[in-house]
């Protein structure tokens, strides 16, 4: 799976911080620097003079009515306001945002908002599982992924660049064995578990037509299978998890584990290329690479089951 194992070298944390600046400016009073001159002197002291001067003796002045008309009332006059940008009329903020909340059976609840990104494929990325996923009309989708590291961190990374990190913790990850396959387009992987002797299409066969769920493995009583992906792309990464509560089971026995893949027309005579993550007993993540060639159309219709990819689960009680 070149795409998957390309990816997975080059992938790295992205990491957004939004800056916002503040400018100030404040202006102190400006002092009137305008000079004047002085044409006469006239002393006003109410002090005592040593002779008082007589004043020449005036003739009264008789002023002419004089009739004014009334100012006219000013002109009210108000020119158009400019409009505001509200939040309403603003663009919209296109901040792309991640959130990832732990949930029961170790999983973790991924919750994306992208408004600038409606209907765009995202790729996910967490410990080396990678999935594609597609948002709605709002930008946003909702995903629930089973965790693969207690300290876990997940990616969504869009085709232009853009993207968010979240991480969370996942406190009951170590009383959880899980098992892993991707691959990309419509190769027809599938995953299978056949838990403590189950055959073939039985209630003990986990597989996407039997997943099983959280809840029942919550309690000890079975597995579940988490399927991650697009199926209707031809070339989006797909998942595939089997998850088995080991460290709180009630049953024991072996767990037999296989991948195999429908031969269709869509993957006949072809290759296809497959990856496998182990994480048993809280030890570390393994993976392994698997290329294989699919036979011709002429058995279109069968299943081709992929040996030795992966071990039995051997579960014990505790």
């Amino acid at each position: 799976m070149s795409k998957v194992r390309s990816a997975i070298l080059a992938l790295g944390t992205m990491m957004m911080a939004l800056a916002i600046g503040f400018v100030m400016q404040q202006s102190a009073p400006v002092a009137d620097s305008r000079e004047y001159t002085v044409a006469s002197f006239v002393p006003t002291s109410s002090a005592v003079t040593d002779a008082p001067v007589e004043e020449a003796a005036q003739e009264p002045v008789i002023l002419a009515a004089v009739t004014l008309d009334p100012a006219p009332a000013p002109t009210e006059t108000t020119k158009p306001l400019a409009p505001i940008e509200t939040a309403e009329t603003a663009a919209p903020a296109c901040d792309i945002s991640l959130t990832a909340t732990a949930a029961p059976a170790a999983m973790v609840t991924l919750a994306l908002s992208a408004p600038c990104q409606p209907n765009s494929f995202v790729t996910f990325h967490h410990s080396g599982l990678m999935f594609d996923a597609q948002t709605d009309d709002a930008g946003a989708l909702t995903v629930q992924v089973p965790a693969l590291s207690e300290a876990a961190v997940f990616i969504a990374a869009f085709d232009s660049g853009d993207g968010a990190v979240a991480q969370t913790q996942v406190p009951s990850l170590p009383f959880y064995d899980r098992v892993a396959v991707q691959w990309s387009g419509t190769s027809g992987v599938q995953l299978h578990a056949r838990q403590f002797g189950a055959a073939y299409w039985s209630a003990g066969h986990i597989w996407n037509d039997n997943a099983g769920d959280p809840v029942t493995a919550s309690t000890g009583e079975s597995g579940f299978l988490t399927q991650l992906g697009t199926p209707q792309s031809t070339t989006a990464l797909q998942a595939e998890i089997y998850s088995y509560p080991a460290g709180t089971t009630r049953l024991e026995g072996t767990i037999a584990l296989t991948v195999e893949t429908e031969i269709t027309e869509a993957n006949c005579g072809k290759p296809i290329e497959a990856q496998t993550l182990e994480l048993r007993e809280g030890g570390a993540l393994r993976t392994q690479d698997l290329t294989v060639e699919i036979p011709d159309c002429a058995a279109t219709g069968d299943f081709l089951v992929l040996k030795n990819m992966l071990e039995d689960l051997t579960i014990a009680l505790n």
